[in-house]
């Protein structure tokens, strides 16, 4: 049985975690084949103001970390074509990212966070 290797991640935050600054934890892991070989867990920087932006902070690191892998992956030999898939667990995190037109009550967002929806754009990410 053959293995076709596939970088995919998958993205988690819960909303509001920390009881002593009410700040999220981003986590977020990324398999290859069939095992996973990188993941975090880590206090995000900023306080979300709802589960939507909490999950989209967390989308955004996952991004991030996603491009970086792809880049070594192909230093490795390890070239994907098509766009690497983030599971990401909330629609409306999913609808901010795939559509930002529609979505006039996101602009305290940090611009940083909005990285995601190039990646989308340019078919490195997929959600």
């Amino acid at each position: 049985m053959g293995c076709k290797r596939k970088l995919e991640g998958y993205v988690y935050s819960d909303w509001a975690g920390c009881e002593d600054n009410m700040k999220s934890t981003t986590s977020y892991v990324f398999s290859f084949g069939f095992g996973a070989f990188s993941w975090i867990s880590k206090k995000q920087d900023v306080v979300a103001q709802s589960t939507a932006e909490a999950k989209y902070v967390a989308s955004s690191a996952a991004t991030n970390q996603a491009i970086w892998l792809r880049k070594m992956l192909v230093d490795l030999g390890f070239n994907q074509d098509e766009a690497c898939v983030l599971k990401i667990d909330n629609m409306s995190a999913i609808a901010i990212a795939q559509n930002p037109t529609q979505h006039g009550r996101t602009k305290h967002i940090k611009v940083k966070y909005h990285v995601i929806r190039n990646f989308i754009k340019e078919k490195e990410i997929s959600s």
